[in-house]
């Protein structure tokens, strides 16, 4: 979006609106610290009772399994909206202590949430919820009880052609471009616990497989429309390089564990590599060893995202014998479990992968 359309929208609300859109916005969503507090004797705790609290304990301990294990590369994937919800330092905690090795998420969650929080934009709590249209003329966007400045979403999605307009005219996979929003934001961001900046420094490697479904979208639509207007090439996104390059890390790990938050797209995404190598004559690569998938989703919605890892079994995707359901909000137990696993310390004698270095 244009700098001339950005300040049309800037300017279209009134002094009463622009009163009124201040008060909804004005208390923050403060992303929980989970090395402020130690969840071990709660996890602990949980281990000795039933229903989900025991699956948590279970599933936390198999994420401390993976750390554990020399041999493991680990991937976090995260579909929803935990990030813009509070969990987004947790993310960014695992990266910056070598306790994620790569990424696979949504669009949303590492444009709309993690890079428009390093532009230093925010996200905050929705106190009181009027109707959506009334949000809408406010130029508020809502998620749930959470509340996002589309005017301040605009400028993300301005500063995402920013980043395309310096780029060779050419395909990028959405790991190579979301590098170069990490190492924009180590020039230009807000905020040093950003888990797209982080993962720059850290050489994580991040892969969006549906990555326009985003603000990033908006963006880079306008890049090729300006571009082909202007008579100019134009880079591109090519998705067969995002699951050519994942597999390829997928062949040279080995020994892979999953930790995934919500389903979707970047569930399938990852689990597909085992088979994906299997297709390129890798008959010897293995399934996801170890696999948590933290969910609300049930087979009342028939979508990927309500699959069992057990079904995935079926597939040749995972080991049956090392995975751990868990149906709960992710935002309520993803704090617990990641502390837990900071405080055990296992990751503090982890060797560092930097699978990002493979492309480089």
């Amino acid at each position: 979006m244009s700098t001339e359309t950005l300040n049309h929208v800037v300017t279209e609300l009134s002094p009463a609106e622009r009163q009124r859109k201040a008060e909804l916005l004005s208390t923050l969503v403060e992303h929980i610290d989970i090395t402020s507090f130690d969840a071990r004797p709660i996890i602990d705790g949980m281990s000795k009772m039933s229903f989900t609290s025991r699956d948590l304990a279970r599933a936390t301990a198999i994420y401390n399994q993976m750390l554990q294990d020399p041999d493991c590369t680990i991937f976090l994937v995260i579909a929803g909206s935990t990030s813009a919800g509070g969990c987004m330092d947790l993310y960014a905690e695992l990266v910056r202590n070598n306790m994620v090795d790569g990424i696979v998420a949504t669009g949303a969650s590492i444009v709309d949430m993690d890079f428009f929080e390093g532009l230093g934009h925010k996200h905050y709590q929705a106190l009181e919820v009027p109707d959506d249209d009334t949000l809408r003329s406010l130029l508020i966007d809502r998620i749930y009880d959470t509340y996002i400045d589309e005017e301040a979403l605009q400028q993300t999605d301005h500063t995402i052609g920013e980043i395309a307009n310096t780029l060779e005219p050419r395909g990028y996979s959405s790991r190579e471009f979301i590098r170069e929003m990490g190492k924009y934001l180590v020039e230009h961001g807000k905020k040093d616990n950003s888990l797209v900046k982080l993962a720059y420094e850290h050489d994580v490697p991040i892969f969006c497989p549906a990555f326009v479904d985003s603000s990033a979208g908006f963006g880079l639509v306008k890049h090729q429309v300006d571009r082909a207007k202007a008579g100019q090439p134009y880079m591109m996104l090519d998705a067969i390089a995002d699951f050519r390059e994942l597999t390829e890390i997928k062949i040279k790990a080995g020994t892979t564990g999953l930790l995934m938050i919500g389903g979707g797209v970047p569930k399938n995404f990852i689990q597909d590599t085992v088979v994906c190598a299997e297709i390129l004559g890798h008959h010897d690569v293995e399934v996801h060893k170890y696999a948590v998938q933290i969910t609300v989703a049930d087979v009342r919605d028939g979508a990927c995202s309500s699959s069992t890892l057990q079904e995935a079994a079926s597939w040749g995707k995972v080991n049956t014998g090392i995975e751990q359901m868990v149906f709960a909000e992710a935002g309520s137990v993803m704090p617990l479990l990641a502390s837990d696993a900071y405080h055990r310390g296992h990751w503090k004698t982890r060797a560092k992968r930097a699978w990002g270095k493979l492309f480089a």
